[in-house]
């Protein structure tokens, strides 16, 4: 049996033993999930973030924000299992590198206010994920060369609806890194739990 055809069987045995061992790994897996309350608690949390953005017709750009959640249920709205409910604010600042009307050298800056409720899910001891439904004010500047950016001047501001989802590696029980997607931006930084 040449070395090749050895070294073959040998991944085949070693692919069909492994999903057995990923469902014994996964039986002895951190069940922090299963007990409601058992996650950090906190008056605040401070996140500071960078950002990235990109479309709604402007070109990519970066950032820099943060947001402030209140606790307001610490044993969330499904007491049998590891959840709780905050309020969040925030101000995140993208630079945008185009606009709608690109004229050569368009480029466009935005505030974005959101308010929304922040959802946690504690799903293992260093990891939680959330869900942050809400809105948004969007104020939005626009530097065109040669004049006023046609239909809109040089800017608006408007309130949509926001949707959010997120993770944080918890590095102890007042410090944790998160990330953060939604619309036009994703963010990672540090959130502080005081």
């Amino acid at each position: 049996m040449s070395r090749v055809l050895r070294a073959r069987q040998a991944l085949l045995v070693s692919a069909l033993s492994l999903p057995p061992l990923l469902g014994a790994a996964s039986a002895a897996a951190d069940d922090t999930i299963k007990h409601p309350g058992d996650h950090p608690h906190y008056a605040v949390e401070v996140e500071p973030h960078v950002l990235l953005g990109w479309g709604n017709g402007w070109g990519d750009g970066i950032g820099v924000g943060g947001r402030f959640s209140i606790p307001i249920v610490d044993n969330g709205f499904v007491s049998t299992i590891n959840n709780s409910v905050a309020i969040g604010f925030g101000l995140d600042v993208l630079w945008f590198n185009g606009c709608y009307y690109d004229r050569g050298g368009c480029s466009a800056t935005g505030f974005d206010f959101p308010v929304v409720m922040q959802w946690n899910f504690f799903v293992a001891q260093h990891w939680s994920v959330f869900g942050e439904p809400g809105l948004v004010v969007y104020h939005n500047s626009w530097n065109c060369p040669g004049g006023p950016c046609p239909a809109y001047g040089n800017a608006d501001t408007f309130l949509e609806p926001a949707l959010f989802i997120g993770g944080r590696y918890h590095i102890s029980d007042s410090v944790s890194l998160t990330m953060r997607l939604g619309f036009p931006s994703f963010s990672f930084g540090a959130s502080f739990f005081l």
